[in-house]
């Protein structure tokens, strides 16, 4: 199955014209309303990252405790993980325009609070309220997609969603570092959580006379939200994220290997549930069609390696190149800038490719991937900075990961129905989060573990080792990406 074979669910099918946007809905700007979505998903995705690069002048700034850092970081990402699959029912119950509306509402406000805040009290609340709103907004923007555009022009608006998600992380360090290096009005750090008030105000002024308005039938609407799968699924991924956030800051404790465990529990019981309610004829929190697509699972396991080696390295390097070789803020986000370009540039030119090229394009990118990250990690070994071996290097990184990533998320879409948009959605967009927190859990701790004294060779030694890690991440994710698929299994995704 391709996309431009997926068609608008029957309850939101309008007439459309062959390769554009669905009509039958006010505001005949499709690329306004691709934009007002993709703006949403893009700041929600910046803001996983943006604040890594602030994060010592907010230490300095709130004296703040390592613990406090950490959840200042991480509570965003919390809030976010845990609330995905929820935000993406929700919208199917509720209505896209109105959740995507509300969570946006939510993350403008809450930004413009932890620009305020005053302790870090303040801003670890106002962080998980934050994500919160993303949770609640995120899910809604590929439901949206799928209702409003058809044919050739959802192919176009799937590859700039891809590209979104794609660069989100590297630029969110690069706009991190710009806006703390500018120290705008003396603000500080404040401006990176500032920024999106303007941008979130302008959206909500023109948002409402863009999307297209909620018209959900009377069956849609008794879909229940699958309350005990909720509560379940909740429990398991808190249990699952708080350790890997706060346990190298603590020197993981007891309590968070028993909230491990009991998250592997919980996670056993949510299949049971959503099992169960399945066969009642029930409406599960995660539709057993979406992980029963074809491939469905081997995709997602290559974007959760994919995000992991991504999140890892970003946070490993981020702390050499500062701590270790002295880089400022400024400099460190234009590094990862070279990065961005590739990987973004990737998500938006992949299509072009050869049709017969795409089932090895996972494959193929976590290989290149795995070169660039040997490169890199022989490159900073001596304490030097690389010189022009540290540009190439994150070039060709941005290149791999992105060919690992976009193909994969966009084709892991195209195998579900569009009636099952909100939950792959939701769950695509949940094991992208977790891929990211395992990453910096596991390949971060391993830089901070290896990071034995200060000075630039301690911080050289623990990036080398990291980065072998990070090349044997990336050389499972080629296995996994190869892994041979039955006839008829994989979707070409246009």
């Amino acid at each position: 199955m391709t996309d431009t074979a997926v068609t608008a669910a029957p309850s939101t099918r309008r007439a459309a014209v062959p390769g554009g946007p669905a009509a039958g809905r006010s505001g005949p700007r499709p690329g306004l309303l691709l934009a007002i979505i993709l703006a949403g998903q893009f700041m929600a995705l910046l803001d996983v990252f943006i604040v890594n690069v602030a994060a010592p002048t907010i230490r300095t700034d709130l004296h703040a405790s390592g613990a406090g850092l950490q959840l200042v970081i991480a509570g965003y990402t919390i809030a976010y993980a845990v609330l995905l699959i929820t935000g993406a029912r929700l919208g199917d119950l509720l209505g896209h325009r109105r959740l995507f509306l509300a969570g946006l509402a939510l993350f403008t406000v809450s930004s413009l609070a932890c620009g305020l805040a005053q302790n870090t009290g303040e801003l670890i609340g106002f962080r998980f309220a934050q994500g919160t709103g993303s949770a609640l907004m995120i899910p809604q923007v590929l439901s949206l997609l799928q209702i409003t555009f058809v044919g050739e022009a959802r192919t176009r608006a799937m590859s700039v969603y891809s590209a979104v998600l794609a660069s989100g992380a590297a630029l969110g360090q690069s706009l991190g570092g710009v806006l703390v290096s500018a120290d705008l009005f003396g603000t500080g750090w404040r401006p990176v959580f500032l920024v999106n008030v303007p941008i979130g105000v302008l959206m909500l002024v023109v948002a409402p006379r863009v999307l297209p308005r909620d018209t959900r039938s009377a069956p849609e609407r008794r879909r229940g939200l699958d309350l005990p799968g909720l509560l379940v699924l909740a429990a398991a991924v808190t249990l699952f994220t708080v350790p890997l956030v706060l346990g190298q800051e603590e020197g993981w404790p007891a309590w968070g290997w028993v909230c491990l465990a009991l998250s592997v529990v919980l996670f056993a019981v949510f299949t049971v549930l959503e099992t169960r309610l399945a066969r009642r004829g029930g409406a599960p929190l995660v539709s057993v069609r979406v992980l029963r697509a074809p491939g469905m699972t081997r995709l997602i396991a290559v974007v959760v390696l994919t995000m992991a080696v991504n999140a890892g390295f970003l946070f490993a390097v981020a702390l050499h190149l500062q701590s270790g070789l002295g880089f400022s803020a400024l400099r460190t986000g234009l590094t990862f800038a070279t990065c961005a370009v590739t990987f973004g540039g990737i998500g938006l030119t992949w299509r072009r490719l050869p049709v017969g090229w795409r089932r090895w394009m996972g494959a193929a990118g976590m290989a290149v991937a795995a070169v660039c990250l040997a490169v890199l990690g022989l490159a900073l070994r001596g304490g030097g900075d690389g010189g022009p071996w540290l540009y190439v290097a994150l070039l060709g990184l941005g290149l791999g990961l992105g060919l690992s990533f976009s193909p994969s998320f966009t084709l892991a879409l195209a195998t579900v129905a569009p009636q099952d948009a909100a939950d792959a959605s939701g769950l695509l967009a949940t094991m992208t989060q977790l891929g990211q927190l395992i990453g910096v859990a596991t390949l971060g701790t391993l830089f901070l573990n290896r990071l034995q004294g200060p000075g630039v060779h301690a911080s050289a030694h623990a990036f080398a080792v990291t980065s072998v890690a990070l090349v044997a991440v990336c050389a499972a994710g080629v296995l996994v990406a190869a892994l041979r698929r039955r006839p008829g299994q994989a979707p070409s995704a246009g």
